[in-house]
């Protein structure tokens, strides 16, 4: 039997909301004998949709589930142009074309199948036109039934073939493919394998096969020369550079940010499988890509990306981001360092152990020289050891943050003048403000110097002397001569404006960075409040009560909450969400405790108003209650399992519990109005 019948099209679909709407559809099952229980059917749709929305840009609609309610995979279309469509949850808008997808509890991945077809389907514009423009019901059928019918006969597909004399890469388009992907984000610790997930689900369900390569804080295992030559297509999604692209030189790519990854997998695979149609039927295509890769040759270790077409300010922010993550490593290792060294000096000297410590160096000729005065047995030794190894990678902080700005708005040749610049602008008291100027101005010199159509015999010298000397000279001149002295004033004025918070001002300050970390779990507001804790860390230095230590310990607190809340409110209040939920809050409990803000997405990613509107309230009061108690880190990452390097750490946790249980209140709070407006509602209609 067909997948859609001319009974199962409706021209002129309406509805209040897509809930509604997908009633409408369903009940087209039911008058077809393919749904026995419409209300059973209509919950396990809604339960699917909880999940994640299933619209997509474009104008498109595709609710689906698998039910105990429906007899045989079946699809329903609807039109609706009424009020300009219906709100899909789709960030571009309403839906104007629906697709209900039903398939039986046990009926295999018929439905499955089905979604990578229409997703296709979908991407062609003739697609989308012939169905706005169809006037019958059966012309609808006949259109969509070409497309995403299962199991076609092989006459049948062969005659599809055969006829459509336009489009001869439809054919290649459908076999298996072998698919790698590489996955990243800034911080290397959620969305890369939130990612990498997404991918291989969506893969699998569109029948193909996939290697990806996570880049990520636990480190990557890279994908093989011989995976990638096996390779039909490539898709990236990442936030971060792909360490060694051109390996994958010569492939179809699909090049993403990795939000992507994790939301719309199977319109990526989709993507690629339309590359490899491409591509099979222009032969010339894949050998211009690979005589391309060819060419350029062998690279390896740093590549930088920056989306393509991307607004100003985006682009301001994956290069500041970029240089962030490159920087994140030296903060974590100097600051545990630094933090372990006064836990020792303290014990082996007391209370007087944290001051007497920082005169440790490798230079001086006294006994404060570690190098000349180190001793094995001794405990101050070993905490001045600590000390100083931490204070030395504390010291490339602001040279790392420049040079890897000027690094990704100009690649290799901005390393130069953005690590040189970096460190006279730490030389000269100029912070990370400095490191800032000189990372965006040494990347824009190198690559304007880059740029310069100079002659062939000149070329060969122009990385290697011409580029560095002519960025380093005007980035560095520039910054020693007219704008070092105004940055440093202005990084002055900050430090003494952090210094002199007290009270109500801390408080304050702490409201917005809390509000920042809960309002987009990880997103680009997270990232920049995130990147304002980090940097500030090198203007802490070896102090024990800076406040920057105090913004970084804000901020780590705040961005346990959203995750945690979630774990709780799932935990006492179960039947207020979806099974999925209840074992996305499970996961949440570990992910929160190790301060990785994304563990609450697919809680707002379900419900974003109530979830998100919560998410920023817990999170202020923890970021208040953080800075109003004076509590301490030099850690950048790590949650409850850096709980010793915390100062004040009893009242950290009390700052975290309360913002918990403020955030999970007004959860099921909201969950609860919800739940009980939905049983009266269900008892009216009774």
């Amino acid at each position: 039997m067909s997948l859609i019948t001319e009974d199962q099209v409706v021209l002129d679909l309406t509805g209040a909301d897509r809930h509604e709407a997908t009633r409408r559809l369903g009940e087209r099952l039911v008058a077809t004998g393919r749904c026995t229980d419409l209300d059973q059917f209509l919950a396990d749709v809604r339960k699917r949709e909880e999940t994640m929305a299933t619209g997509l840009p474009g104008g498109i609609g595709i609710p689906h589930a698998r039910s105990t309610a429906i007899t045989e995979p079946s699809l329903v279309f609807g039109r609706a142009t009424e009020g300009g469509g219906i709100d899909w949850g789709a960030k571009d808008g309403p839906a104007t074309l629906v697709f209900l997808i039903a398939a039986p509890e046990g009926g295999g991945d018929a439905h499955m199948q089905m979604l990578p077809k229409l997703a296709r389907a979908l991407m062609k514009k003739d697609f989308k036109a012939a169905l706005a423009a169809a006037t019958t019901e059966a012309e609808v059928v006949r259109i969509v039934s070409a497309e995403v019918e299962l199991d076609q006969p092989a006459g049948a597909a062969a005659g599809a073939a055969a006829a459509d004399t336009t489009g001869a890469a439809a054919p290649a388009a459908k076999r298996a493919l072998n698919l790698v992907g590489v996955t990243s984000c800034p911080t290397g610790i959620a969305h890369t394998y939130m990612a990498a997930e997404g991918l291989e689900n969506a893969a699998k369900a569109a029948g193909h096969t996939i290697l990806v390569e996570t880049q990520g804080s636990a480190g990557s295992k890279p994908l093989s020369a011989a995976q990638i030559a096996a390779a039909d297509a490539v898709i990236f999604a990442h936030d971060l550079p792909v360490k060694d692209a051109r390996r994958f030189a010569g492939k179809p790519l699909v090049d993403v940010g990795v939000k992507k990854g994790i939301s719309d997998g199977p319109a990526l695979v989709s993507q690629a499988e339309q590359l490899v149609a491409e591509w099979d039927a222009d032969p010339a295509k894949r050998e211009a890509a690979a005589a391309a890769a060819a060419a350029a040759g062998p690279t390896g270790g740093l590549t930088s990306k920056v989306e393509e077409g991307a607004s100003t300010g985006t682009k301001i922010r994956q290069w500041l981001m970029t240089g962030v993550s490159y920087m994140i490593p030296f903060v974590a290792a100097g600051g545990i360092l630094i933090a372990l060294s006064f836990m020792l000096a303290q014990v082996a000297l007391g209370e007087t152990g944290a001051i007497e410590i920082v005169k440790y160096n490798l230079t001086s000729p006294d006994q404060y020289n570690i190098a000349q005065n180190f001793s094995v047995g001794s405990l101050t030794s070993w905490a001045a050891l600590l000390f100083v190894i931490g204070g030395a990678s504390f010291g490339f902080l602001v040279p790392i943050l420049s040079g890897f700005i000027a690094f990704a708005i100009a690649d290799r040749p901005g390393l130069v003048p953005g690590i040189v610049g970096g460190s006279v602008a730490a030389t000269m008291g100029a912070g990370f403000l400095g490191g800032l100027v000189t990372g965006l101005l040494g990347g824009f010199v190198a690559r304007w110097v880059s740029g310069w159509n100079v002659a062939k015999g000149v070329r060969g010298v122009m990385p290697v002397v011409v580029i560095p000397l002519l960025s380093s000279l005007i980035t560095i001149g520039l910054f020693i001569t007219v704008l070092g002295r105004p940055i440093k004033g202005l990084t002055d004025g900050l430090n003494s404006w952090l210094t002199g918070m007290t009270g109500a001002s801390a408080i304050i300050l702490g409201i917005i960075l809390g509000a920042m970390m809960g309002f987009d779990l990880g997103g680009p507001v997270n990232k920049v409040a995130y990147a304002f804790a980090t940097t500030g860390l090198a203007a802490a230095g070896a102090s024990t009560d800076a406040p920057q230590l105090k913004i970084m310990a804000a901020v780590m607190a705040a961005g346990m909450v959203a995750p945690l809340a979630m774990a709780l409110a799932t935990t006492i209040r179960p039947h207020l969400f979806s099974e999925p939920e209840r074992e996305n809050g499970k996961a949440a409990w570990l992910l929160g405790f190790s301060f990785i803000s994304e563990g609450a997405i697919p809680f707002a990613a379900a419900d974003p108003v109530r979830i998100i509107a919560s998410s920023v309230v817990g999170s202020a009061v923890t970021g208040a209650l953080a800075m109003a108690f004076g509590t301490t880190l030099r850690a950048p990452h790590g949650g409850i399992w850096v709980l010793p390097l915390i100062g004040n750490f009893l009242l950290f946790l009390v700052a975290l519990a309360v913002g918990v249980i403020v955030m999970t209140g007004i959860v099921v709070a909201l969950k609860s109005r919800e739940h009980n407006l939905a049983e009266i509602d269900a008892t009216a209609t009774v």
